[in-house]
């Protein structure tokens, strides 16, 4: 998975497997969201010169990778897991950024693929937004309107999808 923000909430979503071709999707991010990762950011120095793996005997939690780039400078660090607050909540927000463009790909193979599925993969929805999974959930919106203004999707479907999309925007 990799996820590129710029200062101005531009982003770039790509999720492949390994020896699969890449599948960017560009992405908008909220100003609050992305002052949020530019302020993190900041606090762990813009990555410079900063060790962020614990070296403790954890298991393997993957290993993650952030970067900042401004120009010619380009500041990288990677860890498997670490203690710095600001380090997990930056990697929090990615990972939530993620769930919602993972959870776009599903419903975007549903609608083309397999409708019958559709109704499952909204409650799966409903459920990661009763418990806080997702971080700009707005980003579906477009995808879940695809489905409640089709009229070949089932109508539980339609309905289920209009729902989550007021939600959404009730929550703004």
């Amino acid at each position: 998975m990799a996820l590129s923000v710029d200062a101005n909430g531009n982003g770039m979503y790509d999720s492949h497997k390994l020896g699969d071709a890449p599948f960017p999707r560009s992405l908008q991010i909220s100003a609050a969201i992305t002052t949020q990762i530019f302020s993190l950011t900041h606090s762990l120095n813009y990555f410079r010169s900063l060790e962020l793996d614990s070296h403790h005997k954890v298991a393997n939690m993957g290993l993650k990778s952030l970067t900042y780039q401004d120009g010619n400078e380009t500041n990288k660090v990677d860890y498997n897991y670490t203690e710095k607050r600001a380090a997990q909540e930056l990697t929090e927000i990615f990972e939530r950024i993620g769930n919602v463009e993972e959870q776009i790909g599903r419903l975007e193979y549903a609608i083309k693929y397999d409708r019958l599925s559709l109704p499952q993969e909204l409650n799966q929805i409903q459920e990661a937004l009763d418990d806080h999974n997702y971080i700009e959930p707005a980003l579906m919106i477009p995808t879940l309107e695809k489905i409640s203004a089709n009229p070949r999707m089932m109508h539980l479907a339609q309905a289920r999808a209009q729902e989550i999309v007021e939600r959404i925007k009730g929550d703004k």
